[in-house]
């Protein structure tokens, strides 16, 4: 057997390096073509209602392949949350050497974990449509944090068009790359213990499942909104590692380390061997598993196994469209995750309209948000944009996408299809 201790402490010594946060610099404003190919990369009828079960929304616009047909979008759409994990390879020109150099081997054994983002919305997703992106670094910034002493915070752009061209999003993601022996002698969350409950509290939180309401096909209309209005509870939890694999089910989480297993797992842990840390038995295994391996999570300052920032990220989402209803579309959600949320943590969210304005033909609302747990404590906030009809003016429109993103958009696609092109023209050997 691994002495699992020792093991974890061979795997938690990588140090944030000022060399590394200058080249980490040099990568700022290159955007690149991305090649990931993830599991996911054309929405079908089929992923749209997964991804939805796996973030437990069962609304039908989403899940229902006729639902959709009776609506304002013509057809079973997506989440707008989806748009995160679709993704098919793109074409793009070659990184430049002296970015290629700077990045190699960048933040090795740092721990990084999504902290928040922001991200707007442009155009629904269809069954069949096929994703792409472009991404660059927009930000770096050195802070000192309470977790985890120094840390790096680290924003990304991330592009997304479809097989049209059209900008459906775009995300930034906010990063924060902690050492993970810093977070894990420092023990802030030490002190934290397991969640625990009894039949009464388990009917509680059914409680709250059972109210839960859609507003879906019953229309709510701009001029009906009052600033100040409460939306409704929602529940998210308790935490399990079933929901993880629900998550992961739904698509989530395969680039750009990979989930893969037999001799794919090998092929992998042989090209990002870093990315794989011995278990209690000896077997090298992802780094990732903090997310459903306590023991692991442990190793970098955690009492246990937490979350994804993204999932957080999606619940939110799904909060709004059971506010919004079928015939909203949300324009832009920015959010911040505070604290952990552990495995077998609850999620109380509650939100409130603080705005509604008109601007550029959209009736739009404004809305905060909140997530707090079963210990009191407020975890995650965000506050977000939803576009409704208006009585007076009709449907819903689209926001318009930014001229500098629609040209640096229209520019890489049709790179994207030169190098196709090409690709297709050359003869295979």
């Amino acid at each position: 057997m691994v002495d699992v201790k020792e093991e974890f402490e061979r795997n938690i010594g990588a140090e944030l390096s000022d060399s590394d946060i200058e080249r980490a610099r040099v990568l700022l404003g290159v955007d690149l073509a991305s090649k990931h190919h993830e599991h996911i990369s054309t929405a079908s009828y089929d992923s749209i209602r997964n991804f939805a079960f796996g973030v437990g929304d069962d609304n039908p616009l989403y899940v229902d392949e006729e639902y959709g047909a009776t609506t304002r979008w013509g057809s079973q759409i997506a989440p707008n949350s989806m748009s995160q994990i679709i993704q098919a390879p793109m074409y793009g020109d070659p990184m430049p050497e002296d970015v290629k150099k700077a990045g190699k081997g960048l933040f090795k054994g740092i721990h990084v974990f999504v902290s928040g983002g922001t991200t707007d919305w442009y155009r629904p997703i269809y069954p069949g449509d096929r994703l792409y992106s472009y991404n660059g670094e927009e930000s770096i910034e050195v802070k000192n944090s309470e977790f985890a002493g120094r840390s790096v915070i680290q924003v990304r752009r991330d592009v997304k068009l479809n097989q049209r061209g059209e900008v459906v999003s775009v995300h930034r993601i906010l990063r924060v790359l902690t050492e993970r022996k810093t977070a894990k002698s420092r023990g802030k969350y030490s002190a934290i213990e397991p969640a625990s409950y009894t039949d009464e509290d388990i009917e509680k939180i059914d409680a709250i499942y059972a109210a839960e309401t859609r507003r879906g096909a019953e229309t709510r209309f701009w001029e009906d909104v009052r600033v100040g209005e409460q939306l409704p509870a929602m529940a998210k939890g308790p935490l399990t590692v079933t929901e993880v694999v629900a998550f992961h089910a739904g698509g989530y989480g395969f680039v750009p380390y990979g989930l893969k297993a037999s001799r794919l797992a090998y092929q992998n842990r042989k090209r990002i061997p870093a990315f794989f840390v011995k278990n209690e038995m000896g077997v090298p295994d992802v780094a990732q598993r903090l997310h459903w391996d306590s023991a692991w999570a442990q190793a970098i300052g955690n009492p246990m196994a937490y979350d994804y920032g993204v999932m957080r990220e999606t619940w939110f989402h799904h909060y709004l469209t059971d506010w919004a209803g079928d015939d909203g579309f949300v324009v832009r959600q920015q959010d911040s995750m505070r604290k952990f949320n552990y495995h077998g943590d609850m999620q109380f969210l509650s939100g409130e309209v603080v705005g509604k304005r008109e601007q550029d033909g959209l009736f739009l609302i404004d809305l905060t948000m909140k997530m707090t747990n079963q210990r009191d404590v407020e975890t995650t906030f965000a506050e977000a944009t939803v576009a409704l009809p208006s009585r007076d003016h009709g449907a819903t429109l689209l926001p318009e996408v930014p001229a500098d993103i629609a040209r640096t958009t229209t520019r890489m696609w049709e790179r994207h299809l030169e190098l196709a092109e090409a690709k297709r023209r050359t003869p295979r050997v």
